[in-house]
């Protein structure tokens, strides 16, 4: 079961995420989604971290569903997603709602103090316009962990087709 948290992360949280990803933490917002165990599955990420645009607002943190998703990956799906996206022009409308969904999240989740720091940084093209995962080409597919993030909080057409697809939501189980 995923529960959309979005919230600040506690004690037992920030170990749990330090451990999952091997390194202390840097740029987390907030945890965005959880398993029925209250174990982080996604962060929500900060704009900017020291200094620079952090290239994903959702970063895909439990083992499990890296793990699946790496599999997946290996496996030669994103060129098969690339090929869809082409071929088929509902999917690509599709991706590109995903995208735009992902980029006015990002926006709507700063703070003013945040987006006057973006501006005045002259971050707030890449961060207005750069997709889910940072990928600046709306036609192509950078990676199936940012994708899958963004579907556990968001509107994501890559994600609800890696679940149909590939049950990838069974691997909390």
């Amino acid at each position: 079961m995923v529960i959309n948290a979005n919230q600040t992360p506690d004690a037992r949280q920030l170990a749990l995420i330090t451990a999952q990803l091997g390194r202390p933490p840097r740029g987390i917002e907030a945890v965005a989604a959880i398993d029925g165990e209250g174990t982080p599955l996604v962060l929500r990420m900060a704009p900017i971290v020291d200094g620079k645009p952090f290239p994903t607002l959702y970063w895909l943190c439990d083992t499990r569903l890296k793990i699946e998703l790496s599999r997946i990956e290996a496996a030669g799906v994103i060129k098969q997603l690339e090929n869809r996206l082409r071929e088929d022009p509902d999917f690509l409308i599709a991706y590109h709602a995903s995208h735009r969904d992902y980029v006015a999240t990002r926006w709507r989740c700063m703070s003013d103090a945040q987006r006057t720091e973006v501006a005045r940084l002259g971050y707030e093209t890449v961060l207005t316009r750069r997709g889910i995962g940072g990928i600046g080409n709306w036609d192509q597919v950078r990676c199936l962990h940012t994708q899958y993030a963004h579907h556990l909080c968001g509107d994501n057409v890559i994600g609800r087709w890696l679940d149909a697809e590939f049950k990838v939501a069974d691997c909390l189980a």
